[in-house]
């Protein structure tokens, strides 16, 4: 029975309405590319820091005041001086012990008041450099119930200040002293009005081309769409007055969750400047955030002029000073946005990375919009295996963190194992957790077969002939095998001596970076098949195809001439339906770690640089329950 339809709460929409100051008709902004880094103001230790449910005390204000510098951020907004006598007494700090970068100038912010703007000269006096950056509100919402004042009074606040500040210049000897004004809540007031309130602050400031006023333009509540943000910004830098003597900034907030699409749009409406915090900090939704802001410059091929190189770095300080954590789907930053679940999505990056070059002109790989090593992070977190990943996540963890490269019909059978862990689990499997499982799958313990040694001939015609002494369950037997290659050889030996029908069907060669002449041996797997009657007289019915195995390299089986093999049989039970499984243990040199190979149902397989894990009893036991082998002995006993 289907269930009933349901039935939503109707929301009151009726009460808001869209706000839409201007329409823009001829825009042209749409229509341009960003191709260099606006200029970048932190605002961490002011609206960041006003922001927090624990302000930071001076050590947490000193360290992300160091880490900015560390970034290139060449102002820097410090503080509220006037208005809290922690930021006062940081700024003197800050100031007094010459910790300000000659190229550095600190920013302090102070509303239009008089008694206020006093208060902030005070506190820059012995500063090399200084933005003063006053400010009033001037939507109408703001002049109705804060001010009670009409327009011409708010201009009159406004041009009062600027007055003030210029006249307490004397006050601040050897100091170069710059200016910011912001109309606040810009995007809630009329446009027409704002330029007029700007224009009124520059008559008093007369900013020129050398000593540029700063207009910052604050959506101090996100109140439109992104679009619309950029029509006012190009508006206004088409409409103001003396345009090559201001740096027209943003200040945007991120109320409807756009941000940083605001911030662009109006950089490309000819904005010179964006104000902002690392990973978008600040009141309710946060200031937008300049790490994604300067990354998206970054993988457009633009130089964000910041350094983001270690984010990890950054998101450490940023969450200590802040005492807030940065999500983990935050863009560029967080713990998993280079992190693949999805088995087709593991599989693309898998083909990508094999792909690229390794000294690549041009970042391409599937589902990743930059190289991990760029801002710091490594590939050992790209592809996580869960439930919901296939054999491609599989193949490429067992390689990257173990040293095996899996032959396609090995990758799906042992996926098969894995996804049976996770569904069971309910969680993603650790690379150590998978190299358990696999170990328990396939590598028994206490091996049947072991080869003592053997010794290999190859002529002019391309045959190998190997002579092969192997301990079978105690005994010493001697075996020999021609063919056109040292594994083709080896399992020809196997055929006479047992009397077995099996094939190899494919292999993966993968030869280290180090060559086989320093004592590292090269990774060959590949994929055999057995007749209904294997070596070991089980029942089978494995029924596959097979062809001869063409092997391109003596040093597959060869390695060094230091090189011990033992043999091993699979340990499997009578009823199971899956071909028997011979494995190699390879060790190249006395100085190396043990090494695996093996010849299966799909396996050749050689582990010579990589170092197994431990598995500890606490580890393996999980495991061992979830091996296909030990669900199908259960079956049977």
């Amino acid at each position: 029975m289907a269930p009933t339809p349901s039935n939503p709460k109707k929301m009151p929409f009726e009460k808001y309405a869209a706000y839409v100051p201007l329409v823009l008709t001829d825009r042209t902004w749409p229509n341009r590319v960003i191709e260099k880094a606006p200029l970048w103001c932190s605002v961490d230790l002011r609206d960041g820091n006003q922001a927090l449910i624990d302000p930071m005390d001076p050590e947490r204000k000193l360290r992300m005041f160091k880490t900015l510098v560390k970034m290139g951020f060449k102002e820097i907004e410090v503080g509220f001086p006037s208005a809290s006598q922690p930021d006062f007494d940081f700024v003197r700090h800050i100031i007094e012990n010459d910790l300000i970068p000659d190229d550095v100038t600190i920013q302090v912010l102070v509303q239009s008041r008089p008694e206020l703007i006093r208060r902030t000269y005070e506190c820059l006096r012995g500063a090399k450099q200084a933005i003063v950056h006053f400010y009033n509100s001037v939507n109408p919402l703001q002049r109705r119930v804060v001010f009670n004042l009409p327009k011409e009074g708010i201009v009159k606040i406004a041009v009062d200040a600027a007055a003030l500040c210029r006249s307490l210049e004397p006050e601040l000897p050897g100091t170069r002293v710059r200016y910011e004004y912001s109309p606040e809540s810009f995007t809630l007031a009329e446009p027409e009005f704002a330029v007029e309130i700007c224009e009124a602050v520059m008559d008093v400031i007369t900013p020129t081309p050398d000593n540029p006023l700063i207009l910052n333009l604050p959506a101090t509540v996100e109140c439109y769409s992104p679009n619309v943000y950029g029509d006012v910004i190009e508006w206004f830098g088409r409409t103001i007055k003396h345009r090559d003597s201001i740096v027209l900034s943003l200040h945007p907030h991120n109320d409807r969750g756009c941000a940083v699409a605001a911030a662009e749009f109006g950089v490309m409406a000819g904005a010179d400047r964006v104000e902002g915090t690392l990973f978008g900090n600040g009141e309710r939704t946060g200031n937008v955030d300049v790490v994604t802001l300067a990354m998206n410059l970054f993988v457009n091929g633009v130089d964000p002029m910041l350094d983001v190189s270690d984010i990890d770095a950054l998101r450490r300080d940023a969450e200590y000073c802040n005492r807030l954590p940065v999500p983990e789907r935050q863009p560029y930053a967080g713990d998993l946005v280079y992190t693949a679940f999805s088995g087709s999505h593991q599989d693309a990056i898998k083909k990508g990375l094999e792909a690229l070059p390794k000294e690549y002109e041009k970042w391409e790989v599937p589902y990743l919009p930059l190289d991990p090593k760029h801002v710091g992070r490594t590939y050992e977190a790209v592809i996580r295996v869960n439930s919901q990943s296939g054999k491609g996540g599989v193949a490429y963890v067992m390689k990257t963190e173990h040293g095996f490269e899996l032959p396609r019909r090995l990758q799906i059978e042992f996926s098969r194992t894995i996804q049976h862990i996770t569904e069971d689990s309910g969680t993603e499997i650790a690379p150590d957790v998978m190299w358990n499982a696999f170990e328990a799958e396939y590598l028994p313990a206490s091996p049947r077969f072991a080869l003592s040694s053997h010794e290999m001939r190859s002529t002019s015609d391309g045959t190998t002939s190997i002579t092969a002494q192997l301990d079978v369950d105690g005994k010493r037997l001697t075996l020999s095998g021609d063919g056109n290659g040292p594994i083709d050889a080896f399992v020809q030996a196997l055929r006479d001596e047992f009397g077995a029908k099996f094939d190899v069907k494919d292999y993966v060669l993968t030869t280290d970076s180090t060559s086989v002449s320093k004592s590292r041996s090269s990774t060959a797997v590949a994929p055999c098949d057995l007749p209904s009657t294997s070596i070991f007289g089980n029942s089978r019915s494995s029924q596959r195809g097979s062809h001869q195995l063409r092997s391109p390299s003596s040093s597959i089986v060869a390695g060094t001439s230091s090189m011990r093999t033992t043999v091993a049989s699979r340990k499997t039970a009578t009823a199971n339906p899956k071909p028997n499984i011979l494995m190699l243990r390879l060790a190249s040199s006395t100085k190396l770690p043990k090494t695996n190979t093996m010849i299966a149902a799909a396996a050749v397989i050689t582990r010579a640089v990589f170092a197994k894990p431990s598995a500890t009893a606490s580890s393996l036991s999980p495991v061992r329950s979830y091996s296909s082998f030990t669900r199908e002995s259960k079956k049977t006993s």
